[in-house]
């Protein structure tokens, strides 16, 4: 069955292109393109897309705005945020919105097509430098809260082993080759961790992770 993509973007001809690449694949559909947040919600109903390609800077309501309200309402749809403006600050919100990843709109259209046909929770879609540079903000700007200090006690020595790697970039895979485990006992670390974490996504359950100190004690 093909993955339904949902395109939120107010630059016309850059929206097009995509929807074009997109529809030129067969296991990939675009259920329609939109410049604007309130139009993505209701296409977001109707046409239950598996992913939304997500632009920040939209006319009145915004993109991180826009994926908190999908996610809110959709949690199994993942939203990539693809644009042009990669500050940290940016980047930070639409993680903690529930965004999965960030696509930089100079991305070659194989790119952003590779990037959608990432499985939910397989694979943090950012480069790892900008991943790098979004913790350590996190770390230098946020302190854990005491609701969350009984979270990081519940996590086990394996899932924080497995944390470890999730700030790193790797997929269930690579974490699995990483720690001499199976890849399926892998995915249930990860999904115990998002689950515990009260995250969607492996990139916002690193983002949580390095905002309430979890990642202060492992190794880089």
């Amino acid at each position: 069955m093909a993955q339904r993509v949902l395109i939120v973007d107010d630059h016309v001809a850059f929206a097009e292109a995509v929807a074009i690449a997109v529809d030129a694949h067969a296991d990939l559909e675009c259920v329609g393109a939109t410049p604007n947040v309130d139009e993505a919600l209701r296409l977001t109903e109707a046409r239950a897309p598996d992913v939304v390609l997500m632009d920040v800077y939209l006319p009145g309501v915004d993109g991180i705005e826009g994926t908190r309200r999908i996610k809110a309402s959709n949690p199994e749809t993942r939203v990539l945020i693809l644009t042009g403006h990669t500050e940290l600050d940016i980047l930070t919100q639409a993680a903690t919105a529930g965004a999965s990843g960030f696509l930089p709109k100079e991305s070659s259209l194989q790119e952003v097509i590779d990037a959608i046909r990432v499985p939910v929770d397989d694979k943090i879609v950012v480069e790892s430098s900008t991943l790098a540079a979004l913790i350590e903000r996190l770390r230098d700007t946020e302190r854990a809260s005491a609701k969350h200090a009984r979270d990081s006690a519940r996590l086990t020595r394996r899932e924080l082993e497995v944390l470890g790697h999730m700030r790193e970039g790797l997929d269930p895979q690579a974490i699995a080759l990483q720690l001499g485990i199976s890849v399926h006992t892998c995915r249930g670390h990860v999904k115990s961790l998002l689950l515990k974490l009260g995250a969607h996504s492996q990139l916002e359950a690193v983002v949580i992770a390095a905002r309430e100190g979890l990642l202060a004690d492992l190794s880089s």
